[in-house]
């Protein structure tokens, strides 16, 4: 794997670009009294009915005006970007050729809900003004271990060797290129048949460690492992094997999509590695996920990362102040957009610390980053909470920083 840079991953789609007007290019550019565009979006998850359908099993045209209500609180909001979760476990919420109907929208793993919510959602979104990244998780199949509830004609069904059991959860193994090809096949299904402005994946690589477990590769990695020094190299090796075929791929299609990706906000800690950043988070995205989250803007592989900084400033652990400034340093100089990722979902929570129940922390946030001028928007999780905002502190953000609605960066 080489270097790409930004000019290398578009300059096969260069000639293909047009100059498409759409209500999006009304909006103002700038923020304030500038002339700056930024990013300005929302996730929409839908695993387990986080967000979105309300339940599973609601009529059509239910789903279809919940999706439509939450699209047009983006715009009330005056955000300009909706990350949709349109693949959160194996399946899907188009008709896809390679996966099931996602259980999320009927009830029934495999069952047609009756319309396009991707195709849907793309549409109305592009009316309204606002971009529509299609969300993504590679290789997360289940959130139970049992393969019979799957249908039959699941490929984790057809395929059980690709499939790994792990702390409570069902996952396809990183380390099979078999699966690797796979899942990109089934991913860039979507970007051949819809218009979406990216493809964005999450945190979830190699799960998260649970303790008292082991993710069984033994397998895989005595077939592919050598000439690595040490599994958890063959182990990184393999998603950044996956994360720059897809930006190759992406890019190949001829069309301006973007790749991004909101990794778990701390790379390394600063104890673990010098270049790492002054926290001591009890995850590293690099050493259990198995993630070089910056050795991927490095390389200019991404078009943009939203770092999940889900924490409030002056958190002992991992402060709010502490991160921003160390993401904008790995930006630094790459072409890689920055984008905030932030905790809504803790605005008001009564079971967090003080400073979330002051509606102010994420304004005081949004104030920081105007600091670091390689931080180009926020992204907040999620949609719920920007519809429900509990302490309103989404409101403040909106009074203090979003006077109207700007462009994202293009």
């Amino acid at each position: 794997m080489g270097r790409i840079t930004r000019r290398s991953l578009t300059v096969a789609a260069a000639g293909a670009l047009a100059a498409t007007v759409t209500a999006g290019d009304a909006l103002a550019e700038g923020r304030g009294g500038g002339h700056r565009p930024e990013f300005r979006g929302m996730w929409l998850a839908t695993v387990a009915n986080r967000d979105w359908p309300s339940r599973p099993g609601l009529p059509a045209e239910q789903q279809r005006a919940e999706l439509l209500g939450f699209l047009d609180t983006a715009v009330s909001r005056r955000l300009n970007a909706v990350v949709f979760q349109v693949r959160p476990t194996a399946d899907a919420l188009w008709p896809s050729p390679y996966e099931p109907w996602a259980e999320c929208l009927t009830g029934v793993q495999g069952k047609d809900p009756g319309w396009d919510p991707l195709g849907t959602a793309v549409r109305e979104a592009h009316r309204r003004g606002l971009e529509l990244h299609a969300w993504f998780n590679p290789y997360r199949i289940a959130n139970h271990t049992d393969p019979s509830r799957l249908i039959p004609t699941h490929p984790a069904r057809v395929h059980p060797e690709w499939v790994v059991p792990y702390g409570g959860k069902l996952y396809y193994n990183p380390g099979l290129p078999e699966v690797r090809r796979f899942v990109q096949d089934a991913m860039l299904d979507a970007v051949a048949r819809y218009d979406i402005d990216a493809v964005h994946w999450d945190d979830y690589f190699y799960p998260y460690p649970v303790a008292g477990q082991v993710f069984d590769d033994d397998a895989a990695y005595e077939r592919y492992g050598a000439g690595f020094p040490d599994r958890a190299a063959w182990r990184r090796n393999n998603i950044d094997r996956l994360v720059y075929e897809t930006a190759v791929r992406v890019k190949r299609r001829g069309r301006r999509v973007r790749f991004g990706i909101s990794p778990f906000g701390v790379w390394r800690n600063q104890a673990t590695d010098p270049l790492g950043s002054a926290t001591t988070a009890g995850v590293q995205t690099y050493d259990d996920l198995y993630a070089d989250t910056r050795g991927w803007v490095r390389r200019g592989w991404l078009d943009y990362i939203v770092p999940q900084v889900y924490w409030n400033i002056g958190f002992a652990a991992a402060d709010y102040a502490a991160l921003v400034p160390w993401w904008s340093e790995a930006v630094r100089g790459t072409g890689v957009n920055l984008y905030i990722g932030e905790a809504l979902y803790k605005a008001g929570d009564p079971a967090q610390p003080a400073p979330w129940q002051d509606p102010a922390e994420l304004s005081r946030h949004l104030t920081f980053d105007r600091g670091f001028p390689q931080v180009r928007g926020n992204v907040y999780f999620s949609a719920k909470e920007v519809a429900a905002d509990r302490n309103g502190a989404m409101a403040r953000v909106v009074a203090d920083h979003y006077p109207y609605r700007v462009r994202p960066p293009r």
